[in-house]
């Protein structure tokens, strides 16, 4: 099908209106951190039910993502792009006027719902208008928005709880999403749609949603019997769910995309690793800094303010260098920079100091830096026009599936050597062990990852597939 043709808005609209949203979802992730001290005293909660509220969000997120990059495909990027963030901003709303943990967690869910449309669509925009020659720049551009997000999200967070309370981080999401939709109204012209007239595969959506969420909670149930049955169930749903899309017509997801596409496939999966192994950090060292180091909330988000200021920094360079060289370089030398600084932090006990923390900080952030933008470009660049949504998707997929599988992995260790308990004076040796043990394991996955990165091979000998 031929893409819809509208009026082509501006690319600086179009790159502030995506960078805007981008910024928004991880300012609130980040911020959250610094305040799960204060919502578990409040609610009364111990760590693993703490480890839910910011990972309800991510679990549904990343079972509707797919789905809606279809449906973006579909019937426009700019739509899903729209109610997703009317949902967005409502489910802040919600949390921010909760009375419980419970409801927390359901409001929670609600708005990776509404995340997820917005993951699924802003990156398909964005490579929509920005030809090939100019999208690792834009990519760039986008992905140091999301790390500045990260950068203030701990210390905003942080300055909200000490001195007004939790509930403003949320708060805070509402006006600066009226902004985001006032800006899309009024200046975004045009729509998105590179499958249109395509049927969208409801049976096929179902199959990957129950898969997703079986598996993923199956997880963080291990090594329980419940935990190995469902965790089984989602592994045996997912393959029906590959079997299927092979057989339908129209798929939710074009499995040929992995079977025949080896720059999609591998760096795809070398996004997979990449957040498995680096996105439980913050959660980690924020309990390490509040609880054994007892930092202040606004102090301890100061400290982890480190990894994504360079982040930002240097996320629009790494986007430009993948203009020119092979993103495969590019990033296989962030993987490796990544795995160094999770090894630094198999080190951290009760004694070191908050600076080795943050020098540890800042070599994760010039690595994860150097691989993200260009891991994107390079799937971006490596599918059609009329993929575009699905490719998006796909990769949120990957992120958020990756930081799911990184919370989970984190919450079960913590679980193995502390259990529900919150942390105190007496089992901070026994956290301590469990955190640099799963700093461990993560230094060892990206490690791994360099190898997926570089198997995928050469981005910029493939066409830069602009044909619808």
């Amino acid at each position: 099908m031929t893409e819809n043709k509208e009026p082509t808005p501006s690319k600086n609209v179009v790159m502030f209106i995506a960078a805007l949203a981008s910024f928004l979802t991880p300012f609130m992730a980040s911020s959250i951190n610094t305040a799960l001290k204060a919502m578990g005293s409040e609610f009364g909660v111990g760590t693993i039910y703490l480890s839910w509220i910011a990972t309800s969000y991510i679990l549904a997120a990343a079972v509707f993502l797919v789905p809606f990059g279809r449906l973006a495909d579909i019937y426009g990027r700019k739509r899903l792009f729209i109610i997703g963030m009317i949902t967005y901003s409502l489910a802040s709303l919600l949390i921010g006027l909760s009375t419980s943990a419970g409801m927390v967690i359901a409001f929670r869910v609600l708005q990776g719902i509404g995340g997820s449309m917005m993951f699924g669509t802003g990156i398909a925009i964005l490579t929509s208008v920005f030809p090939p020659h100019e999208r690792g720049k834009a990519l760039g551009i986008n992905t140091a928005a999301v790390y500045l997000g990260l950068s203030l999200g701990p210390f905003v967070g942080g300055v909200l709880t000490e001195h007004m309370g939790w509930r403003y981080i949320f708060f805070l999401n509402v006006p600066a999403g009226i902004i985001v939709l006032l800006l899309t109204f009024w200046k975004l012209k045009g729509e998105w749609a590179g499958a249109r007239g395509e049927r969208f595969d409801l049976t096929g959506s179902l199959i990957y949603g129950g898969g997703v969420v079986s598996a993923m909670y199956g997880f963080t149930r291990l090594p329980d019997l419940l935990g190995i049955g469902l965790f089984t169930l989602g592994l045996l749903a997912l393959a029906g769910f590959v079997l299927w899309e092979l057989r339908v017509k129209s798929p939710v997801l074009d499995i040929d995309l992995f079977r025949k596409n080896q720059v999609f496939a591998f760096s795809n999966l070398a996004a997979l690793v990449n957040y498995l192994g680096s996105s439980s950090i913050a959660f980690l060292l924020s309990l390490y800094l509040l609880y054994v180091k007892g930092l202040p909330p606004t102090l301890a988000g100061l400290v982890l303010i480190a990894q994504p200021i360079i982040m930002a920094v240097f996320s629009p360079i790494a986007g430009r260098l993948s203009d020119r060289f092979e993103p495969r370089v590019v990033a296989s030398i962030g993987m490796g920079i990544t795995a160094l600084g999770l090894f630094f932090l198999v080190f951290v006990d009760d004694l070191k100091s908050v600076f080795y923390i943050i020098d540890c900080l800042l070599v994760l952030g010039f690595g994860l830096a150097l691989f993200s933008s260009p891991n994107t470009n390079a799937i971006m660049g490596s599918v059609e026009r009329r993929s575009f949504g699905v490719a998006s998707a796909t990769l949120a997929t990957m992120r958020l599936s990756g930081q799911m599988l990184s919370m989970s992995l984190a919450t079960l260790i913590l679980a193995i050597y502390i259990g529900h308990a919150q942390i105190t004076e007496q089992n901070q040796g026994e956290f301590i062990t469990a955190m640099r043990l799963a700093f461990g394991i993560s230094a060892a996955l990206c490690v791994a990852g360099i190898f997926f990165s570089l198997r995928r091979g050469k981005m910029h000998a493939i066409s830069n597939n602009d044909q619808g």
